[in-house]
């Protein structure tokens, strides 16, 4: 009765591993061989060794499951080899939902490696090896140092751009979808904004940059002809498809997004694989307008920033969380400094009139961040920005920069071959670092600008102010005013901030405003918006003058 208890209990073993494997052979081809699937996996090592009883089956099970669990936990920073079925459509790869004879043969092999895919233990390419008429200076675009403080090392400079002066230090306002929430770019201009940054990444997926350049660009589409436009590479909006927002990213301490039950297009957990793929490539993420698949390269992002025609352009690069293991971190930093040099290659082929700045990483590791900014500044790039994870609350973003940002303020002979011997082997001629503009990227509440300016940053671009307005907060002098709370119903005559000239304030008064917030008027994000960017071009001029009188 045992023996026969024993057979059974084989064959039915024997007959749930060929069904299993037959359907992950025929359900997971998209995503490479089958053979490399985790369960797979598990049911080769399980088949191939002596299991005595099912409790040993079930015991070695849960080990595989456990450790292919750990592993996938940072797979966004691996270098991933299987890729799924993409067509290239206007500089980026999108999937379309066919499947051609010609791509369901690709996806049963291996990638291939291109001319532009680097090896992932490959080191980025010597600044010797860019003309040198790359580091000739820009005539259409510089920086001026009009006065370097005496107390600190906070600065008041000018960024001439083709389409207009930036005073610096300056806020940047966001214009995600290239516009402003809630406000009209000529309201946003007489408010005293002058740089406004656009996303690539929401451009990308509407209207798509085609429509953008056949309308002359971006300034032409939008109607911003005389004022400068920067635009990203679309890295940070691909992190948050993984990880949420920064917050969301800090209180799950680094987890992948969980499925989530919500929209037609559900977001996947790294259980399921995760939401984005990194490769030597560039990084594949899914659509979230319509969940179609997209390969991000340096190349095509620098391409559809080349339709946009932003001033300012920024390089591809991996923006890994707080929560992240060394090693990761590391080869992330590496990655983007691979990434950051093929897109100035790209950049460097047709210039076009746009500068382009570097972004720093490193995280919160001082020799990986010294890494990068030795690298990075002995190349070519126009201006410096400062990116990555920059601390999980200000304590930690000031700390940082005080020990950074002295480094951005030397002259120094690169020793560029990004192995940290500093032997001098990877040398160039001088770097003045000094004489770049510096970018503080998506941090700009009133508090980091303060702590920013006396530490030498001269922009630096949030929605803090926008978002504010749109839940009701304004900005004064004297503080935030919660316009919601029934104390302003009755304040007649009696402007958001007495000592504020924009058009809000010399209209309309806090009774009014309330009245418009509670009864969600589409008026009141307009005014309030109005207001606020107005406050923080106004604070940012303050600065600049505190700055000129070395007070600060």
């Amino acid at each position: 009765m045992k023996l026969l208890f024993v057979h059974v209990t084989c064959c039915l073993i024997l007959m749930s591993t060929m069904t299993i494997t037959a359907y992950l052979t025929t359900t997971t081809l998209r995503r490479g061989s089958a053979m490399h699937h985790p369960i797979t996996t598990i049911l080769q090592h399980v088949s191939s060794t002596n299991c005595n009883t099912d409790q040993e089956i079930r015991r070695r099970c849960r080990c595989r499951c456990h450790r292919h669990r750990h592993n996938d936990r940072f797979v966004h920073f691996s270098t991933v080899s299987d890729t799924p079925d993409v067509q290239k459509i206007d500089g980026l790869s999108s999937s379309d939902g066919k499947e051609s004879k010609q791509s369901k043969q690709q996806q049963q092999k291996p990638p291939s490696s291109t001319s532009t895919t680097t090896s992932s233990s490959a080191p980025p390419p010597h600044p010797s090896t860019f003309p040198p008429s790359s580091y000739t200076p820009r005539p259409f675009f510089h920086f001026e140092i009009l006065h370097q403080s005496s107390k600190s090392l906070a600065r008041v400079g000018r960024i001439h751009t083709p389409h207009g002066i930036i005073d610096t230090p300056s806020y940047v306002a966001v214009a995600t979808n290239g516009a402003l929430k809630g406000v009209d770019f000529r309201d946003a201009d007489d408010a005293g904004q002058q740089l406004i940054f656009c996303n690539t990444y929401h451009l990308l997926l509407q209207p798509g940059t085609d429509v953008v350049e056949g309308a002359g660009g971006l300034h032409e589409f939008v109607n911003r002809r005389d004022r400068p436009l920067i635009t990203d590479s679309g890295g940070f909006q691909v992190f948050s498809l993984a990880y949420g927002s920064v917050h969301e990213e800090l209180s799950t301490k680094g987890e992948l997004k969980r499925a989530s039950t919500k929209g037609k297009y559900k977001s996947t957990s790294h259980s399921n694989g995760a939401p984005v793929r990194v490769t030597e490539e560039g990084v594949v993420f899914r659509s979230y307008r319509d969940g179609s698949a997209h390969l991000l390269t340096p190349e095509s992002t620098v391409q559809a920033q080349k339709a946009l025609g932003a001033d300012i352009i920024i390089p591809l690069d991996e923006l890994p969380p707080y929560h992240i293991d060394p090693n990761a971190l590391e080869e992330s930093v590496e990655r983007t400094h691979r990434w950051e040099a093929r897109s100035l290659v790209e950049h460097l082929k047709n210039v076009k009139e746009q500068a382009m700045y570097c972004v720093i990483h490193g995280g919160l590791d001082r020799r990986l961040r010294k890494k990068s900014m030795d690298y990075l500044t002995s190349l070519p790039f126009d201006g410096y920005a400062i990116g990555g994870s920059l601390g999980k609350n200000g304590d930690e973003l000031m700390e940082l920069l005080d020990w950074m940002m002295p480094l951005l303020n030397e002259n120094v002979v690169a020793d560029a071959d990004d192995n940290d011997d500093g032997d001098g082997s990877g040398s160039v001629a001088a770097v003045d670092r000094r004489s770049k503009p510096r970018h503080l990227l998506g941090i700009a509440d009133e508090p980091s600008i303060l702590g920013a300016v006396k530490r030498g940053i001269d922009t630096m671009d949030s929605c803090y102010p926008t978002r504010l307005s749109r839940h009701g907060t304004l900005l004064t002098q004297k503080g935030k005013i919660h316009i919601k709370s029934g104390r302003y119903k009755s304040q007649y005559g009696v402007p958001i901030d007495e000592e504020c000239t924009c058009s809000t304030c010399q209209g309309y008064d806090r009774a009014y405003l309330w009245h418009l917030y509670k009864a969600k008027e589409p008026l009141f994000m307009t005014l309030a918006t109005i207001h606020n960017i107005h406050y923080m071009n106004d604070l940012m001029a303050e600065q600049r003058q505190l700055i000129l009188e070395d007070k600060i």
